[in-house]
């Protein structure tokens, strides 16, 4: 096998060590290695940048170790030609497993040209992506306190969930701020709701009748307060999305025109791909790397499964969460045709197909910079129509007819 490259390194990253292999050599020769360990504060990677620089290295491999390879990333993104090679792609020979014998088999692949490249985007993309995941994260604890809370009425016997769609609405917040101060009949209670839940009003004093004391009211307001914390920092963090996502205004746009996606979800998709799609060898490429196209799994003939495989799984719910959205929308073919695969193949593959034409989609109109065109709920019945006739004409045909279509007039 013969090199590609003359001077390489490769890096063995850990939490508060990188483990440094210089390679280097005449492609057609035996390469010599040098291997130095430094540490992980700023001081040290540039002593380690120094180095690699005044050895005339042009390439630097490393493996994607948690998150420890960000700040080596960074220090070298713009001195050398990165690799971020999947972890389970550069799985060491069996035998002596240390941290230089890692690195120098890390530097090896790099020399060959054996390591694929993890897509890693640019430093605008990823402030991006920091600040979506972690608002995926502060929706998801507000979700489950808003479940708790709802746990601990239900454990005093208020029956308000039962009653309203939204505890969480003004009327609801209302009556919870009115249980948790305790200063309030039933009755009373009940007159905070709004609009047409007031006709619910009897119903609601019934349901406000429980067996709340001190303890609930303690739990029930730290839970409040929680809630109401959280909701501070989403609104936060939305505004400086807002700030960040100034740039990308043009492609949010278009993909909110997609049937089910949001601003949140749009700006999802560009914090996880990017808006520049060269990045990507095609569609199926991308829908590969998300993990959100049809599984492969075939021995002896037989196809095994075709469950999907593990990917981004920060796009991957975002882009089921739109399918969801698409599926409840009338009149466009994404909803259209989840009715008819969910009749077919069932709610869930009916998810992740949907998706994966959403995700579809999105390459092309980030490749192309066109917008959204809606082929229409009637779109299938079009070519179903077409496709029984072409079906209906060939059997005939094999029969031994001459066949010739013509359109029935209105």
């Amino acid at each position: 096998m013969e090199a590609i490259v003359e001077c390489c390194a490769g890096l063995d990253v850990h939490q508060a060590t990188v483990v440094a292999c210089l390679n280097r050599g005449p492609p057609t020769k035996r390469s010599h290695k040098e291997v130095r360990t430094f540490g992980t504060t700023r001081h040290e990677l540039g002593k380690m940048r120094d180095w690699l620089l005044a050895s005339d290295c042009t390439l630097v491999a490393m493996e994607s170790t948690g998150i420890y390879w960000r700040p080596v990333y960074g220090e070298l993104e713009h001195h050398f030609d990165l690799t971020v090679g999947n972890a389970q792609h550069i799985k060491n020979v069996p035998g002596r497993k240390t941290d230089v014998k890692d690195c120098e088999w890390i530097s090896d692949l790099a020399r060959h040209g054996l390591i694929a490249k993890s897509f890693v985007p640019p430093r605008p993309i990823r402030d991006l992506r920091d600040l979506t995941r972690y608002r995926r994260k502060l929706s998801q604890n507000q979700a489950a306190e808003r479940n708790r809370l709802i746990r601990m009425l239900e454990s005093a016997n208020v029956k308000l969930s039962g009653l309203v769609s939204d505890v969480f609405g003004v009327s609801g917040r209302a009556m919870l701020l009115a249980l948790i101060e305790g200063k309030e009949s039933p009755a009373e209670m009940a007159q905070h709701a709004r609009g047409r839940m007031r006709r619910k009003r009897g119903a609601l004093e019934l349901a406000l009748d429980g067996r709340l004391d001190g303890h609930h009211r303690f739990v029930l307001r730290m839970q409040f307060e929680r809630i109401e914390t959280m909701e501070a920092l989403i609104e936060r963090l939305d505004e400086r999305l807002s700030e960040k996502l100034a740039p990308y205004d043009e492609p949010l746009g278009r993909l909110m025109q997609i049937p089910g996606v949001d601003w949140v979800i749009a700006a999802t998709i560009i914090a996880e791909i990017g808006v520049d799609m060269s990045a990507f060898v095609n569609a199926d490429h991308l829908a590969s790397w998300t993990g959100i196209c049809p599984g492969n799994h075939e021995s002896a003939g037989k196809q095994r499964s075709g469950k999907i495989r593990k990917g981004n799984v920060h796009l991957k719910t975002a882009l089921v969460t739109a399918a969801m959205g698409a599926a409840r929308t009338r009149g466009c073919y994404l909803g259209e045709k989840h009715r008819r695969m969910r009749a077919r193949r069932g709610e869930m593959r009916a998810h992740v197909a949907i998706a994966h034409r959403i995700l579809v989609t999105t390459y092309h109109m980030l490749a192309t910079g066109s917008d959204y065109q809606d082929l229409r709920s009637t779109y299938l019945d079009r070519i179903d129509q077409r496709r029984t006739a072409n079906q209906l004409t060939r059997r005939l045909r094999n029969l031994g007819y001459d066949v010739e279509i013509t359109l029935k007039a209105a």
